[in-house]
């Protein structure tokens, strides 16, 4: 673990003096931004409904987020010539997924924090729950996790960070579109579609504000899966 940690801290570093970690969580925040603008001042919601929205909308440009901050982790290392080295550091391959991935989430977490402002502005003319925000962003940053964890399973495919991308976008879109499919079938596979949608269902409960522990173990799953199949991806490299 202290290996990974080690990893994770270069890759962070990597992330700040890179434009790419800036350019990014500026996109999102401007984006972010004018949705929230838009929806709060120029439609006529509750505060409950504003605070939903806004959720609804982050949730769209978080998971672009997940794909872009990943797509560069294992990938970048190939088109670079880099990842022999990493190869042969004394780090095993569930180290380097993991401190890579560490290195992500703190970045969307850095990301996401600097969203807070805007459902604080709420209660400048309204009235909203806390818990109600605090249970939205523990959503956004378990989508978010998710999404990273399928960005980097499609960087450790690729030597090249634009194809990890286009992978990992494909993924994820395939994913968020089971609920579409789910409505396009009879019982009991509706049911099951829709349960493995990664946004429509699993999403709606934390927008709401309610912690749904299905949907919090659903998220959990994803996470782990994808880092488990990067970590084997990474494990067949080494050894081809």
């Amino acid at each position: 673990m202290s290996q990974a940690l080690i990893l994770a801290r270069r890759e962070l570093g990597a992330y700040l003096r890179s434009p790419l970690g800036a350019a990014i969580i500026a996109a999102v925040l401007l984006i972010d931004g004018i949705l929230f603008y838009w929806q709060a001042l120029s439609e006529k919601l509750l505060s409950a409904e504003v605070l939903e929205q806004f959720f609804y909308n982050a949730s769209g440009t978080t998971m672009i987020a997940g794909i872009l901050l990943s797509m560069r982790l294992l990938a970048e290392e190939r088109q670079m010539g880099t990842f022999t080295l990493l190869n042969t550091a004394p780090l095993g391959d569930g180290d380097i997924i993991l401190g890579k991935y560490i290195s992500a989430i703190c970045m969307l977490g850095m990301m996401t924090l600097l969203t807070v402002y805007m459902p604080l502005l709420i209660f400048v003319n309204g009235k909203i729950s806390v818990g109600h925000i605090l249970v939205g962003y523990l959503g956004l940053m378990l989508l978010g996790a998710a999404t990273t964890a399928i960005g980097l399973f499609a960087s450790s495919l690729s030597s090249s960070t634009v194809v990890a991308a286009i992978v990992g976008a494909a993924l994820t879109g395939a994913l968020i579109l089971e609920w579409a499919l789910a409505r396009a079938v009879d019982a009991p596979l509706n049911a099951i579609l829709a349960a493995m949608a990664l946004h429509h269902q699993n999403f709606k409960p934390f927008m709401s504000g309610t912690i749904d522990l299905g949907c919090v173990t659903y998220y959990l799953v994803v996470i782990l899966f994808f880092l488990v199949a990067a970590t084997k991806m990474v494990e067949a490299r080494r050894w081809r």
